[in-house]
């Protein structure tokens, strides 16, 4: 199992928010450059990198920082936030970008979804983040009434890569994924799935590998930053 340590940006510096308010931020880095760089030398395999600007706005607004944090590793990077045209699609794609994830798309515009899958098989993610269930789009901002097994059971014949399954209410509050909502998403997708929001400890991800061989990862953010959790302690942990 990947443990993906996720650069959130925000005016172009790298972030944290508690339960994806954006008034509710700690500022970690003003480079994000170094921060992706400083993963990378850890051994990260994957970095989750996402705009949240972007998915408020629905279009890009950290682009250039991205496009530094590129050309500044070597390591594979996924990419999410304010993805919502295909010339988005391709321009992260062409730029290096090894995964997109399309979230507010893949409920609100299934072409999209559709054609960004045909064109570029297994390099689509579904961003799966949820409130009590539902899924929540527009960087959060919105709860829609589609349950995210419902959304699930609609794609499974879409060529995706992997699920990112975010429980909101869990996401920057240091107290551990919420496992059964996890463990349901896993029952119900056809695809490999990543856990996000609430991941502290040890014992949180060897909580959700042992959730079965469905789990490709888990993100961290505010544990890694905060230094509740060593990364490359967490890897050789899970090596074991």
């Amino acid at each position: 199992m990947l443990v993906i340590p996720a650069i959130d940006l925000k005016d172009g510096r790298c972030v944290r928010l508690r339960q994806g308010d954006m008034a509710a931020e700690t500022i970690y880095s003003n480079d994000v450059t170094e921060v992706a760089g400083r993963w990378q030398q850890q051994g990260a395999g994957l970095i989750h990198v996402v705009d949240l600007n972007g998915a408020v706005d629905g279009e890009p607004k950290n682009l250039p920082h991205i496009e530094s944090i590129m050309k500044a590793v070597r390591v594979k990077v996924q990419v999410g936030g304010g993805i919502r045209t295909i010339d988005t699609v391709r321009r992260y794609l062409h730029a290096g970008v090894s995964r997109v994830v399309l979230g507010t798309a893949a409920l609100m515009n299934r072409t999209l979804l559709n054609l960004a899958c045909r064109e570029f098989p297994q390099r689509i993610v579904l961003g799966l983040d949820a409130r009590d269930g539902r899924i929540a789009v527009k960087g959060w901002t919105t709860v829609s009434d589609v349950k995210a097994i419902d959304l699930l059971k609609e794609l499974s014949g879409c060529a995706i890569a992997a699920v990112v399954y975010t429980d909101i209410a869990h996401d920057g509050m240091l107290n551990g994924p919420n496992l059964p909502a996890l463990k349901e998403v896993v029952e119900f997708s056809s695809f490999p799935v990543i856990a996000s929001g609430g991941i502290t400890s040890l014992e949180d991800l060897r909580a959700v590998r042992s959730i079965g061989p469905k789990i490709e990862g888990a993100i961290v953010g505010k544990a890694l930053y905060d230094g509740e959790l060593d990364y490359q302690v967490a890897v050789a942990a899970l090596s074991l």
